[in-house]
């Protein structure tokens, strides 16, 4: 069992950054992919990026060239750092265990909003 906490989710203005982290409970964390997942009021659940245990990572088109995700394995953590946030932005941001991007164990998620 992998529990997962998530963090630094805040209220940004467009332009802004923000760094999330998200902290596994537990010994295999660094035999999963790890990612994010977002999901927007009245929409579906997107995935945004996901690394795996060989640093490989992959993002959605949306936020290619802003977002860079990285794991720190000592620590059991893994980040999503995000710049130049826009509106659309805004959504619960869900931390994942599990291989590639299928999820086996969820974050409860932690909110950001892009607003002026």
């Amino acid at each position: 069992q992998v529990q997962l906490v998530e963090s630094g989710g805040g209220l940004v203005q467009p332009g802004g950054s923000l760094r999330l982290s998200c902290a596994a409970s537990g010994s295999m964390f660094r035999l999963y992919s790890m990612g994010w997942y977002r999901q927007a009021p009245e929409k579906q659940r997107e995935l945004v990026a996901f690394i795996t245990p060989g640093d490989n990572t992959n993002y959605a088109d949306s936020v290619k060239e802003r977002f860079t995700i990285s794991r720190d394995n000592a620590k059991n953590t893994v980040y999503l750092q995000m710049n130049s946030l826009k509106a659309e932005d805004t959504a619960v941001y869900y931390c994942y265990a599990g291989f590639l991007a299928a999820v086996k164990y969820w974050g409860q998620g932690t909110q950001v909003t892009v607003s002026s």
